[in-house]
């Protein structure tokens, strides 16, 4: 709408605007609800022209507010002086701070167009200069650039958690980066690089843990600095191996390219996006049935989650794949998947808004994206894990469970789920990490030999489960059959909350593992795995700040509680707003701290995700 005044030369353009009556009070609107809202759109130019009144006067240059603009009117005191509202009620006015840009009075400086000669019988578009401040500047920072691997293992190390995350890596994730790193080093730029100390330090890191392995792969051997045989290379010492990096990386020519325009780790493989790229949604607005996959991005955010996707995913070539990541981390809090595979178009829909893309997501994408992606799983896994390790009280139990081929630990305390393993040696990092608690074994199948090695390396665990011969345990006398490791005190408060653990923890299994599938048509369960804790982590996240005061936090109330939230998703330039019902869980999230704002989210461009009520 367009309000020109009597008292200014100058005119207000509002391109678009949203009025939302709220009634704090009472049982009723009035005889004319419809009237209430009429004052107020009525009233609203003259509070603009007041407001602006000394951007109308004279003739300075134009202004453009590119980014939304708040204003609350709110009833205000009898006899104070101030505002006069819709019947003559005192109002108190609010406009929250924006941002003003002036407009250059030479348009034609501004986009492509004025790098040419501009002629007459052109037909105006978005590329000409008739084209408005903000749609000028729509695509200088979108999509912003992702940092490198590189620079997530230097931050790594200045945690001093490299060498923890590293020891937790197989081997095909370490052997991936390494050469990642080696390319970053030889001219390859795919990644943006990192300073070179960060860059050799951390190559000759991973190179002294693959030296630490049984049987170095072969594949290593050609990573090695030319001219020096593999068998003289010093793995033992890390420093030397940094020492002989950076002379091999300042040395030597970068690699040709390969036929199929690609390098590093993946040169000889076809690109993932074999079914062709899917559109990024980069304006508009989307009604979705779930607002849950959005309150993830908060909990993720908050412990270094979300600043790995990107770097983890940069090194093996796939920065530009992460709206399928944020897609399959959606599917696992959205709806059942009906018959292990089918969704319906509002997941599909909710999914592709949460990732940034148009819809639907194609199940193809996701399943090459699941096999290609593989090495960076463990990366992600594994700051997820030391994050969860270093807030465990070491008071509090684990607890682990079998699920499919692969054991689950969890904290008991929250149920923040720490890591996935094939057998029970693979944990035992976490359970060190962890402080060495005290282990409750929850019903689900086990490797054989699962409670000798726990009783081996000195876990004190408490289980349910039948031993099977030659078990090392001890019964203890207990209302139902219960047995400990050997030498291990009862502990009767671990005893009593067992069948509790052991019930929620199935519940979680069957809603997160077997109900939802990320990429159920994946061969392989990295990606199903990964999600899988990511999403448990917020939602145990959200569980436990609205509600660990009240009742036992669980994972599963979050998803029971929120997953009908809907929610309007609006794309811009520079962000990504959501905007949730007003109501109970709108307020609870908000006085949880649920609702700030994630910055330089990687499958949005790097926008930024804000949410609202209205």
């Amino acid at each position: 709408m367009s309000t020109p005044t009597a008292r200014t030369a100058g005119e207000i353009t509002v391109h678009r605007c949203t009025v939302t009556v709220v009634r704090r009070d009472g049982w009723s609107w009035g005889p004319d609800p419809r009237g209430l809202v009429d004052e107020v759109i009525d009233s609203l130019p003259e509070l603009l022209a007041d407001h602006f009144a000394d951007q109308l006067v004279g003739d300075g240059p134009d202004v453009e507010i590119t980014e939304p603009m708040t204003v609350t009117v709110r009833p205000g005191r009898r006899g104070r002086t101030g505002r006069t509202g819709p019947g003559g009620m005192p109002v108190e006015v609010h406009f929250a701070p924006a941002e003003r840009v002036e407009i250059p009075a030479d348009m034609s400086a501004i986009g492509p167009s004025a790098t040419g000669p501009s002629t007459d019988d052109t037909e105006p578009s978005d590329e000409s200069p008739g084209r408005t401040f903000e749609k000028s500047f729509e695509a200088a920072g979108f999509p912003r650039p992702v940092p490198s691997v590189t620079a997530l293992f230097a931050e790594l190390a200045e945690r001093n958690e490299l060498d923890a995350l590293l020891a937790l890596l197989p081997d095909d994730s370490i052997r991936v980066y390494l050469l990642a790193l080696l390319g970053a080093g030889r001219g390859d730029r795919r990644d943006g690089g990192g300073a070179p100390g960060d860059r050799d330090t951390t190559a000759g890191r991973l190179l002294a843990e693959l030296a630490a392995l049984p049987d170095p792969p072969a594949e290593v051997l050609p990573a090695a600095p030319r001219g020096l045989p593999p068998g003289d290379l010093p793995y033992g010492d890390t420093t030397a191996l940094a020492r002989l990096l950076t002379e091999h990386l300042t040395s030597a020519p970068p690699d040709p390219p390969s036929p199929s325009g690609r390098s590093g780790p993946w040169a000889g493989e076809p690109p993932p996006a074999a079914g062709g790229a899917v559109p990024p949604r980069t304006t508009g607005e989307v009604r979705v049935r779930s607002a849950l996959p959005f309150l993830l991005a908060g909990p993720l955010a908050r412990i270094g989650y979300l600043d790995a996707i990107g770097p983890a995913l940069a090194g093996l070539e796939l920065a530009e794949e992460s709206p399928l990541f944020a897609a399959a981390l959606a599917y696992k809090v959205l709806d059942v998947t009906g018959r292990g595979w089918h969704r319906t178009r509002q997941d599909s829909e909710a999914a592709a808004a949460f990732a940034g893309l148009a819809p639907p997501v194609p199940e193809d994408r996701l399943t090459d994206f699941a096999r290609v992606a593989a090495p960076a799983f463990p990366v992600l896994d594994g700051v997820l894990a030391l994050s969860v390790c270093r807030g465990h009280d070491p008071a509090a139990p684990l607890l682990i469970t079998g699920a499919g081929d692969r054991l689950l630990l969890v904290d008991a305390q929250g149920m923040f789920p720490i890591a996935w393993a094939a057998t029970i040696r693979a944990l035992l990092p976490y359970w060190q990490a962890c402080g060495r608690p005290h282990v409750l074994i929850c019903d689900g199948p086990l490797p054989p030999g699962s409670l000798r090695e726990l009783a081996a390396a000195d876990v004190p665990f408490l289980t349910g489960i039948r031993p099977l011969r030659g078990d090392p345990v001890t019964r203890l006398p207990w209302r139902t059959p219960l047995w400990t490791a050997p030498g291990a005190p009862p502990d009767v408060r671990s005893a009593a909350e067992l069948p509790g653990h052991t019930a929620r923890l199935a519940d979680l299994v069957t809603a997160l593992v077997v109900e939802r599938r990320a990429a159920p048509l994946a061969r392989d369960g990295g990606l199903e795995r990964t999600v899988t804790l990511a999403a448990a982590l917020g939602l145990s996240t959200l569980a436990w700040t609205l509600w660990r005061d009240r009742e036992t936090p669980d994972p599963l109330l979050a998803l029971r509680r929120f997953a009908d939230l809907d929610a309007t998703v609006r794309f811009e330039r520079a962000a990504v707003r959501v905007r949730v019902p007003l109501g109970r869980r709108h307020t609870d999230l908000l006085r949880g701290g649920l609702l700030a704002d994630v910055p330089d989210v990687v499958w949005l461009g790097g926008r930024t995700l804000t949410f609202s009520g209205g």
